[in-house]
């Protein structure tokens, strides 16, 4: 075999020497500024005590699962975020996934103790519950947990990072935001309807997404503990083994969520080709008022509603065997056609009827964003002030047991995120404001050195600002004077009201007091 050039050889090298060099910047970097500024011994301690298996743990588990089957019973999504935002399962999945990173199988043996036993109330506490329950009919709520897909996994691969970081870096407001996304009560109570029902489809439909949240968080969780750094009693031969069994996890999930996800993106085809195969029966005026699909029956059993200005009496047949080439296999069609007429009058009934439909469905909407809030905020609906003109919301939150004011503040954010048209505001109770801390960047070319808030500082600063804007309350900032000049400057620019506090000639943080409101 002929060598390389001596030119490419060098350049060869050069660029394996400049990438090199690039990567081992790069781990001195992470290794140093990043790993190094995490207090592992406190972030352990903490992950240890939500891994318990205690009677509150039991207590607030059997609680989310109760309010969790009721709402889906009652297909109130409303309801099913409060279970969401109780649920305790995450602390001993973030558990099990640490304790796997740094070896210690004691943690690993208590954090799936833990999940299996609070896994096993909530299921049969749920089977009661709809067992006693004269309602045990499979709403859409229930449905559409009992087919997950690979958008499942990869809702719970980002949620699960979000709230590993928040976790690690001791932001953890953002797991309230993490709760929700993940969603792992609901699936549990679906579980439980199954086996009460004996449905073994949605039984198995659910225990599946429940299985690819956990081990998605798990898994996540003992990657990204790794990779800050958290020390191992393991073997190097060990460690790989562990990455090969998470990384192993992961693709045997993926496949068949693949697969379900294929099936779905098949049928939503398939039910936009029926939907023109049905309008094409019928004159070019016709309405589809309703369209039902059912793909489990065999054969696939096909339901429609069309208001239309002419009966058509063959139109069964017509539609039977234009659904039959779409699908590749027998189909049962049902029409129900709706005669409507097409005059001057019927038209002005329709519009009549569409402004009505229009205006209960924003009253509808209205009624929803109440019961969100009023369901956040732990009071009645009728405490929540909406202005459906100037489309704005207000409510008053109670004191919600270990909820800190960053948890309030991403209750209001991830309810903003859903309403963009609205303006929401959540007032929370009068609780500690974070210290803010700052760091000395050093000077860069022409750029001198300057002071500013670090990350959690800015958002230390951040929860100042909405908290105090919020309850309209002044603010007393106590540091050395050039920081509080800074956070006064801050807090000014955006309307709080800044009163002076205990000035030192050191230090690297501000801290923000509620101050009383001084009379006139």
């Amino acid at each position: 075999m002929a060598s390389k050039p001596p030119l490419l050889q060098s350049k060869l090298s050069e660029t394996q020497a400049s990438f090199s060099r690039v990567v081992f910047s790069f781990r001195q970097w992470w290794n140093s500024d990043v790993v190094g500024t995490v207090d592992q011994a406190e972030v352990i301690e903490k992950r240890r005590e939500d891994c318990l298996l205690s009677a509150r743990y039991l207590l607030m588990l059997a609680m989310s699962a109760g309010i969790a089957i009721l709402g889906l019973l009652l297909s109130s999504p409303a309801v099913v975020i409060g279970a969401m935002l109780l649920s305790p399962l995450m602390g001993p999945i973030l558990g099990l996934g640490f304790g796997l990173a740094i070896g210690d199988f004691h943690w690993t043996r208590q954090s799936a103790k833990s999940l299996f036993v609070g896994s096993l109330v909530a299921i049969f506490f749920c089977a009661l519950i709809v067992f006693l329950s004269p309602l045990q009919t499979v709403t859409s709520e229930i449905a559409s947990r009992t087919r997950p897909n690979l958008f499942d996994l990869l809702i719970a691969l980002f949620s699960s990072v979000a709230g590993t970081y928040a976790m690690i870096r001791g932001r953890e407001g953002t797991i309230v935001g993490v709760a929700i996304a993940t969603a792992l009560m609901p699936p549990l109570a679906v579980v439980g309807f199954g086996l009460a029902t004996f449905n073994w489809t949605v039984f198995g439909g659910a225990l599946m997404l429940f299985v690819t949240n956990l081990v998605t968080i798990a898994g996540t969780s003992f990657v990204l503990a790794k990779m800050y750094g958290f020390r191992t009693k393991l073997t190097e031969r060990q460690t790989r083994w562990q990455f090969g069994v998470t990384l192993g996890a992961f693709v045997a999930l993926a496949i068949p969520l693949g697969i379900s996800l294929i099936q779905i993106a098949n049928e939503a085809r398939a039910q936009r080709d029926i939907r023109g195969a049905v309008l094409d029966s019928f004159a070019r005026k016709s309405r589809l008022s309703d369209l039902q699909i059912n793909w489990d029956t065999t054969p696939i059993l096909v339901s429609a509603t069309v208001l239309t200005p002419e009966y058509q009496s063959n139109a069964e047949p017509t539609v039977t065997r234009a659904v039959e080439r779409i699908v590749g296999e027998d189909a049962q069609v049902m029409l129900t056609q709706i005669e409507v007429g097409t005059g001057a009058a019927a038209a002005e009934r329709a519009q009549l009827a569409a402004a009505q439909a229009q205006e209960e469905a924003s009253q509808r909407r209205v009624d929803m964003l109440a019961e969100r809030l009023a369901l956040v905020a732990g009071v009645a609906d009728s405490e929540v002030t909406v202005d459906r003109v100037r489309r704005r919301a207000i409510v008053r939150a109670q004191v919600l047991d270990g909820a800190s004011l960053s948890a309030y503040h991403a209750l209001e954010r991830r309810i903003v995120a859903t309403e963009p048209e609205w303006k929401i505001e959540l007032v929370p109770p009068m609780g500690a404001l974070p210290v803010i801390a700052f760091e000395t960047l050093p000077a860069e070319g022409d750029e001198p050195a300057r002071t500013q808030p670090n990350e959690s500082g800015a958002d230390a600063l951040v929860l100042t600002q909405w908290a105090a804007k919020r309850l309209g309350m002044p603010v007393a900032l106590s540091g050395p004077a050039d920081l509080v000049t800074k956070v006064r400057e801050k807090l000014e620019a955006d309307g709080v009201t800044v009163q002076d506090g205990t000035i030192s000639r050191r230090g690297t943080t501000v801290t923000p007091e509620w101050s009383p409101v001084k009379a006139n």
